[in-house]
C-alpha cells in the first residue's frame, strides 16, 4: 500500500464509488418502497430502517399484510386528531375546574403509583410549560397512556381540576411548571412514537449528525434562536420607523462570478461552461438599487464564502445588510447606533450612553492595541519601546535589523511575582503558545517585575533603560512586561504578533480563572482604514496586478479630497471612508460610502488594482448602473450570526444557529456537501480533476 501514488488510491476509490452507485441503481428497481427510503437515509439511520423492514416482515408473507394494514390504522388515528382547545397560555389564563380541554404536547416520564394510577407531565409544543396529566383505571386512557413511550407527541383530553395541595392562584402565564391545575385524563391519541433506544435527557449532548435531539434536548439552544427572531424583529421595526424608512428587499442568490476579495462557491447549470455564484454579500445588487431610486434599502441577507472557518465564521451566514442614497458613512453610523441602542435597551434591559459611540482610527488602534478590533476593556496598551533597549536585548529577542519592538505591560494577580510566572510559563509551553514561541521574527520577550530583585528582574535591560521602562510602563510587584520585535513596516492585516498575544493571554486568563472576564459592553468604530493594501497569496483578492487590494472592496471611497488626489500618486497612502463597528474586541460589522462615479469605479478597476480586461469586464453591469446618474450612498452589513452570539454572550456563532456547519464546513446531519454522481457530473458538464 505504502508504494501506491496517492492519485492512484483516488482513482480506485473513484471507479468504486461509481460501481456502488451503478448497483444502487440497478438495484433500486427491485426494492420494496421502504427499502428504498432507507438507502436514501445517513447511514445512522439505517439500522432504524432495517428494524422497522424487519418488523413489517417478521411474520409470514402471508401476516404481511395484516401488519402493512394495522400499520396503517395506526397512522389515520394520528391523522384525525382533536385540535387544541387551548395553548399552554391560554390555558392557565382561562380554563376553569370542571372545563373538558384538549391539549397538544410531549409526554414526559411517567410515575406509577399502582397499577390504577399514574402521572406524567405534558410540556406543551413551544417545550416551555408543562402541566400534570392524572390518569386512573376508570376508562381505558390509562392503559392507552401506559402504551406510550415518553417524548412522544400526544394529543389529550381530560377535565381540568385544582391541584390538591394548591392555594387556588394561578401562576402568571409565564410560568414554567404550572402546578394550580392539573388535568383527569379521559382519552390520548398517540401521534407519532420516540423510539426506546434514544437516550434523552437535559444533559445528553448529542453529536452534530443528532442536531435536531440536540434542539429538542437543549432548552438554552431553543431559547437562543427564540432570541435570534426577537433581534430580527427590532431591526426591522427600528430600520422601518426611520425618516424615510427603510425599504427591505431581497435580492438574488443565485449572482455571477466577481472579484471581491473572498472565495465563492460556484453553482454550475446544464448550460456547459456557464455556471451562477453565490454572492459573498449583496454588494453590487444593494449599489444598483441606490441608482435605481431606492432611498434606504435593508435585508437580513444569506452570505456565502468559501473560506477558512473559525468560531465566528461559517461558509453560509446571514448579514444585516443595509444602504442609503444620498448619505455619507456619518449618516449610516448614526443609523446603526439607533439600532444598536433598541436593542440592548429592549432585549437586554441595558442602557447605553445617549452619546456617539467612540471612534478611533486604524493606525490608533494596531498602534495601542495591535488590533482593528481591540477589546478596550483589558488595558494592556501597547507602547513602542525599541529607541529605549539596548542592542544586546534586541538581539535576544530577533534577527531582524532595525525592527520596531512594542511592549505591553501584563498586571500580575495579588503581587505574587511565582504565580504571575507560572502562568505565562505554562501558557507559552501550552499548544496556544506555539504560534508565538515560533514567530519568524522573534520570540517574545518575558520579563517578570520583581521588587525583590535587583533591578526588579530587569537586569537585561541595563540600569538607564530599566528606569526609563518604568516610567512608561509603571510596573507593580508582580506584573509581566512583554517585548515583541516586528518589521519596520506600516500596518497591514487585521493585528499585528504582538496584538495576537495580548488577546491569547486574556482569554488563557479568563479560561483558566487567573483573572475575571471583564464586563460590559464597550462599542466603538474604528475608522480610517487604508483604502488599499498590500495583496497576499493566502487570499483572492480582486484580482489585479498591482500587488495591491481593496483593504475593505474595491467599491470603497476615498475619504477627503486628498484622499483622492492620491489615487494618481500614490494610492497605498490613500485613506478609505471605511468603518467597522466593533465591540468587546468583535467586529459586528463593516460598511463604507461608496464610489458612486463610473469613470472614478473603472479608474480603480483598471488603472489602480490593475485588473486584466476580461475581470474588469465582469463589472459592467454595476458600472453600467453608476453611469445613469447614481447619487452619493453609503451601506454596513452587521453579522446577524455574530450579533446574536455577542448579546448572549456566546463564544461561536453555532450556538445562535438552527443547523450550523462543523469546522470543516460540513453538515453532520445531512451530510453535505456530498460526492457527485457520475450522472450529476454528466448532467452538468463537469468532469473531476486530480
Amino acid at each position: 500500500m505504502l508504494g501506491v501514488g496517492r492519485s492512484s488510491l483516488r482513482l480506485r476509490a473513484a471507479r468504486r464509488s461509481y460501481i456502488e452507485i451503478s448497483n444502487y441503481f440497478s438495484a433500486r428497481q427491485s426494492r420494496t418502497p421502504s427499502q428504498a427510503f432507507c438507502l436514501s437515509q445517513r447511514k445512522p439511520f439505517h439500522a432504524s430502517c432495517r428494524r422497522f423492514n424487519d418488523d413489517l416482515h417478521a411474520s409470514s408473507p402471508n401476516s404481511t399484510s395484516s401488519t402493512t394494514s394495522s400499520l396503517l390504522e395506526q397512522y389515520k388515528n394520528a391523522v384525525e386528531f382533536p385540535p387544541a382547545t387551548h395553548d399552554f397560555r391560554s390555558f392557565l389564563l382561562h380554563a376553569t375546574p370542571g372545563q373538558t380541554v384538549v391539549l397538544h404536547g410531549y409526554l414526559g416520564s411517567r410515575a406509577d403509583l399502582s397499577k390504577k394510577l399514574s402521572f406524567v407531565r405534558l410540556t406543551d409544543p413551544t417545550m416551555r410549560h408543562n402541566i400534570q396529566i392524572v390518569s386512573s383505571s376508570k376508562n381505558d386512557a390509562l392503559a392507552k397512556l401506559k402504551a406510550i413511550a415518553a417524548n412522544s407527541p400526544v394529543a389529550v383530553r381530560g377535565t381540568v381540576q385544582q391541584k390538591k395541595g394548591s392555594s387556588g392562584e394561578r401562576e402568571s402565564p409565564d410560568t414554567e411548571k404550572i402546578d394550580s391545575l392539573e388535568i383527569d385524563l379521559e382519552d390520548i391519541w398517540p401521534l407519532n412514537e420516540f423510539p426506546k433506544d434514544i437516550i434523552m435527557t437535559p444533559e445528553t449532548v448529542f453529536p452534530a449528525e443528532q442536531r435536531h435531539l440536540q434542539l429538542r434536548s437543549d432548552r438554552d439552544l431553543r431559547e437562543a434562536l427564540r432570541f435570534r427572531a426577537q433581534v430580527r424583529n427590532i431591526c426591522r421595526e427600528e430600520l422601518e420607523q426611520c425618516q424615510p424608512p427603510f425599504v427591505e428587499i431581497e435580492t438574488p442568490l443565485l449572482f455571477k462570478s466577481t472579484p471581491e476579495g473572498a472565495r465563492e462557491f460556484l453553482v454550475p447549470t446544464r448550460r456547459k461552461g456557464l455556471a451562477y455564484a453565490l454572492p459573498q454579500s449583496p454588494q453590487q445588487y444593494k449599489q444598483i438599487l441606490m441608482a435605481s431610486g431606492i432611498p434606504r434599502y435593508y435585508q437580513f441577507a444569506r452570505c456565502f464564502r468559501d473560506e477558512d472557518l473559525r468560531a465566528d465564521r461559517q461558509p453560509e451566514f446571514t448579514q444585516l445588510d443595509l444602504e442609503m442614497s444620498f448619505a455619507t458613512g456619518a449618516d449610516v453610523m448614526r443609523t446603526i447606533e439607533g439600532v444598536i441602542r433598541r436593542l440592548w435597551s429592549t432585549l437586554l434591559n441595558v442602557s447605553l450612553p445617549p452619546e456617539p459611540f467612540k471612534t478611533m482610527s486604524y493606525q490608533e488602534a494596531m498602534s495601542r492595541y495591535g488590533s482593528d478590533k481591540p477589546d478596550t476593556r483589558i488595558g494592556m496598551e501597547i507602547t513602542r519601546l525599541d529607541y529605549l533597549l539596548p542592542v544586546d536585548l534586541v538581539r535576544k529577542i530577533t534577527d531582524l535589523v532595525d525592527p520596531i519592538v512594542e511592549a505591553f505591560k501584563f498586571e500580575g494577580n495579588d503581587n505574587d511575582p511565582a504565580a504571575t510566572l507560572k502562568f505565562i510559563t505554562d501558557f507559552l509551553d501550552s499548544p496556544a503558545g506555539a504560534d508565538f514561541n515560533n514567530n519568524p521574527d522573534g520570540v517574545p520577550g518575558v520579563f517578570v517585575y520583581d521588587a525583590g530583585k535587583p533591578l526588579c528582574g530587569l537586569q537585561a535591560f541595563g540600569f538607564e533603560a530599566a528606569e526609563r521602562v518604568e516610567e512608561v510602563l509603571q510596573p507593580e510587584h508582580g506584573d509581566l512586561i512583554i517585548l515583541q520585535a516586528r518589521k519596520k513596516e506600516p500596518f497591514s492585516g487585521g493585528s499585528t504578533p504582538l496584538g495576537d498575544l495580548r488577546r491569547a493571554l486574556h482569554s488563557a486568563v479568563v479560561a483558566t480563572g487567573f483573572k475575571p472576564a471583564p464586563t460590559g459592553f464597550d462599542f466603538l468604530w474604528i475608522v480610517d482604514f487604508p483604502l488599499f493594501s498590500p495583496s497576499s497569496d493566502l487570499e483572492p483578492g480582486q484580482g489585479g496586478a498591482a500587488g495591491i487590494a481593496s483593504t475593505h472592496h474595491p467599491f470603497t471611497a476615498p475619504k477627503t479630497a486628498a484622499d483622492v488626489d492620491l489615487l494618481l500618486t500614490d494610492p497605498t497612502q490613500a485613506v478609505a471612508d471605511h468603518y467597522d463597528l466593533v465591540v468587546n474586541g468583535v467586529e459586528l460589522g463593516g460598511g463604507s460610502r461608496r464610489i458612486h462615479d463610473a469613470r472614478v469605479q473603472e479608474l480603480v478597476f483598471r488603472d489602480i488594482l490593475k485588473m486584466p480586461p476580461e475581470r474588469l469586464a465582469d463589472f459592467s453591469h454595476l458600472l453600467d448602473a453608476l453611469r445613469a446618474g447614481c447619487p452619493p450612498h453609503a451601506g454596513i452589513a452587521l453579522g446577524f450570526d455574530r450579533l446574536v452570539a455577542v448579546m448572549l454572550g456566546r463564544e461561536s456563532v453555532r450556538d445562535v444557529m438552527a443547523f450550523p456547519k462543523t469546522g470543516k464546513g460540513e453538515d453532520a446531519m445531512v451530510q453535505a456537501p456530498s460526492a457527485m454522481t457520475e450522472e450529476s457530473l454528466q448532467t452538468y458538464h463537469l468532469r473531476l480533476r486530480e
